[in-house]
């Protein structure tokens, strides 16, 4: 049975460094806006997801996904794959009723709006680390490589759609692409993750295979010893 991800509370320093307040502590008034907002797109969000596991062969031209017919084009995922047998591809939305909440914030409140909108990004993230978390139990003899976005370094973003039809993203979970190529809803998250039964290289470790997830400084602060 397909595991159900759940939002109970939102990172609340990824939601201060979002707002611009990285190092800088946020005033009570603040506070009680994330406290409002917190609820509001808690409430709004439907967390969504899905995920395929396939074989990754190198080409001149990038990385081909065994199976899929489809090749990821450019250097960048080829050096992020390089070493790995295999990669989980993931796409993740907070669905349509976000979009739905931030469109009429915009209109009534714009504070609100701009709380709720570094809210709803790091709850995404949150979501994206509890699936990383969930492919980590069901292939624990895997290291896995950071989660690279589609539209990453000289991938082109325009492979977004077939990215998508891929893993059946738009019957699945509702997600779609715009014309600009950019996805609908627009809290979504797609990714490629390495998977390899040996060591991951230090730039391209993700936080599930690392040996300090439970200690990690940057973790706790919402953030990534790669950046």
């Amino acid at each position: 049975m397909k595991k159900q991800i759940m939002l109970e509370r939102i990172n609340r320093k990824e939601v201060l460094r979002y707002l611009g307040y990285k190092g800088i502590s946020a005033d009570d008034t603040v506070n009680m806006l994330i406290d409002e907002c917190e609820a509001e797109v808690i409430k709004a969000a439907v967390p969504r997801y899905t995920y395929r596991v396939t074989g990754v062969t190198q080409t001149a031209d990038g990385v081909e996904l065994d199976g899929t017919g489809l090749i990821l084009r450019g250097n960048s995922i080829k050096e992020h794959l390089k070493g790995c047998d295999r990669a989980a591809l993931i796409a993740v939305t907070l669905s349509e009723g976000i979009d739905r909440m931030l469109r009429i914030m915009q209109t009534l409140d714009l504070a609100k709006a701009v709380v709720s909108d570094s809210l709803a990004s790091a709850a995404i993230e949150q979501v994206c680390d509890k699936l990383e978390a969930i492919i980590k139990e069901e292939l624990p003899e895997y290291n896995q490589t950071f989660r690279f976005g589609i539209g990453y370094g000289d991938l082109p973003l325009s492979q977004q759609g077939e990215f998508l039809k891929v893993l059946n993203a738009p019957r699945l979970i509702g997600l779609n692409v715009g014309k600009t190529d950019m996805m609908v809803p627009t809290k979504s998250v797609t990714a490629v993750i390495g998977l390899t039964t040996g060591e991951v290289s230090a730039k391209n470790k993700g936080c599930m295979s690392c040996n300090l997830k439970g200690t990690c400084s940057f973790r706790e602060s919402g953030g990534h010893c790669n950046g």
